[in-house]
């Protein structure tokens, strides 16, 4: 017998399937799905929180100088002739930032093995590629999904059923974080 449900599928997409719906799952917190798939999604998303709270505070912050380009009021970078050159005028800058610590930085390996990219869209379809922006999914375990569980000892999605789907007569349930 084996360890999981095969879902009908080949494994690699079987895998592409589950990865999906776990990253959806954890993005947006609530997905409808199968019963079947839910029970593997859970498996997956409940080892992930686990993971995230266990080394949620796991990290350094650390102050680090860099030199950024100077810009104008319009955003353009700040040139200079030197001999006959432009050459770009820099300042430094300092910043603290969160250094992960070994277990933390597999962790968000870990992670990142599962999750696939997602890129929020603006709401109103202007200008798609330049105010799109990527998300950082193990960050937002670590800061959000972490500290909301942290004094729960599993269990972290709950599985409703919604009845039975229209075309084929799949159980219908929504599988959501608790």
């Amino acid at each position: 017998m084996s360890g999981y449900r095969k879902l009908g599928r080949t494994s690699s997409q079987r895998k592409a399937l589950l990865r999906n719906q776990v990253t959806n799952l954890l993005y947006y917190g609530r997905i409808t799905t199968t019963d079947t798939k839910a029970k593997e999604i859970r498996k997956i998303a409940e080892r992930l929180i686990t993971l995230a709270v266990k080394e949620k505070d796991n990290y350094e912050t650390v102050t680090v100088t860099q030199k950024v380009p100077k810009k104008t009021a319009d955003g353009r970078r700040v040139k200079n002739v030197v001999d006959g050159k432009k050459v770009t005028e820099y300042e430094e800058i300092t910043k603290t930032i969160q250094k992960d610590k070994p277990s933390r930085l597999n962790a968000r390996r870990q992670m990142l093995k599962t999750f696939y990219p997602i890129v929020e869209v603006p709401a109103n379809g202007q200008k798609i590629r330049t105010e799109s922006k990527k998300v950082d999914m193990p960050a937002k375990m670590f800061a959000e999904i972490a500290p909301k569980y942290e004094n729960r000892k599993g269990g972290y999605t709950r599985i409703v059923k919604v009845g039975p789907r229209k075309g084929d007569g799949a159980e219908m349930v929504i599988i959501e974080l608790v």
